[in-house]
Formats: C-alpha cells, sequence, structure tokens
C-alpha cells in the first residue's frame, strides 16, 4: 500500500483502540439495542471483524471504522428482534422480557422509558447521528466518517434529532438531556 498511511492493524494498536473505545462504543450501541449483553457482544464483534480485516485497516480510519461496524451490527441485531417479537410467543402473550429494578421509581421508571421511546422513534439516520455525537465525544468530522455523509450533515441531522426529541419529550426533555450528559461514561 504505497503512499497510504501506516497500512495494516496491528494486535498493539488494536489493544490501544480497545481500551479507549470500549466504553463509548458500549454506550452508544446500548442506547440502539437496549440491552447490556447484546451492546458487549456488538463492541466484542466490532473488534473481532476489525482483527480479520486488519491488513486492509489504516490505523487513521480504525475509530470511525469500528463505530460503523458496531453501527451496523446493532442495527442488524435490532431488525432481527423485532422480527422475532413479532412471531415470538413473547409478543402474542405480551409478556415482558425483563422485570423492573423495584430499587427505581415509578416516576424515574416513567422517565426512562419515556427518553428510550423518544430515542427509538427517531428515524435511523437520526438516531445514528445523535447517538454518536452525544455519547461519544467525537467530532462531526469522525461523526461524518462513520457514516459516510459530510460533516455539514452530521451538524444538520443533530440539530434535528434533539428537536424532535425535545418536542417528543415535552416534560421529560431536560432530563433527556440529563441522561445523554450522564451516558457518557
Amino acid at each position: 500500500m504505497a503512499g497510504s498511511a501506516t497500512p495494516g492493524l496491528d494486535e498493539a494498536a488494536l489493544e490501544r483502540l480497545y481500551v479507549e473505545l470500549e466504553k463509548p462504543m458500549y454506550n452508544v450501541v446500548y442506547r440502539w439495542v437496549w440491552n447490556p449483553e447484546e451492546a458487549r457482544d456488538v463492541v466484542q464483534e466490532a473488534f473481532v471483524r476489525a482483527w480479520r480485516m486488519r491488513d486492509e485497516v489504516r490505523l487513521d480510519t480504525a475509530r470511525p471504522l469500528l463505530y460503523k461496524i458496531a453501527l451496523n451490527l446493532a442495527s442488524n441485531r435490532r431488525r432481527a428482534r423485532k422480527l422475532w417479537r413479532w412471531v415470538s410467543l413473547e409478543a402474542v402473550w405480551g409478556q415482558r422480557s425483563h422485570e423492573p429494578d423495584p430499587e427505581e421509581s415509578t416516576s424515574e421508571r416513567e422517565r426512562r422509558m419515556a427518553v428510550r421511546r423518544a430515542i427509538d422513534a427517531l428515524p435511523e439516520r437520526y438516531r445514528k447521528v445523535v447517538t454518536l455525537c452525544e455519547l461519544t465525544g467525537m467530532s462531526y468530522t469522525e461523526v461524518a466518517r462513520v457514516l459516510d455523509i459530510p460533516p455539514g450533515t452530521v451538524a444538520s441531522r443533530r440539530h434535528a434529532a434533539l428537536k424532535l426529541l425535545e418536542d417528543q419529550l415535552g416534560r421529560f426533555a431536560e432530563d433527556a438531556d440529563e441522561d445523554l450528559q450522564a451516558a457518557r461514561v
């Protein structure tokens, strides 16, 4: 690869990327699949896939590539889960997939569910932008690389997504902003 910046991804570089990106990627993916185990699996799978294609990965593009892989995997899992819910007994009988935390107050549960529903209701292009911008600390340029869109589009989609969230959440809007800020681990 003559003329390319740092061809190939070695084990040490991938380990450094994992240490740097594991938590922010988990935060983004979790907001996509809303399941901690699935989110961990997706993040790990993204790194495994990057490792498998390590000879073609440049270090300067590895970070956006990892987010892109993770978001694609999360989207696939989300679509698959919707399909299975549609045909599963859980959907037929209306059973819940998990029990609520008894320590959590009713109003806190209600607020968290409202935020979750509002984020889930965003069009996918907005949901990707807002989760990447708000949960990773990535610049618009970096998010643009992940999503293959211009940085200006990132800015306009982020603005539109936040406006939709604010409109949809009403009384929960301020709490939603606090949730997004608190989610940055």
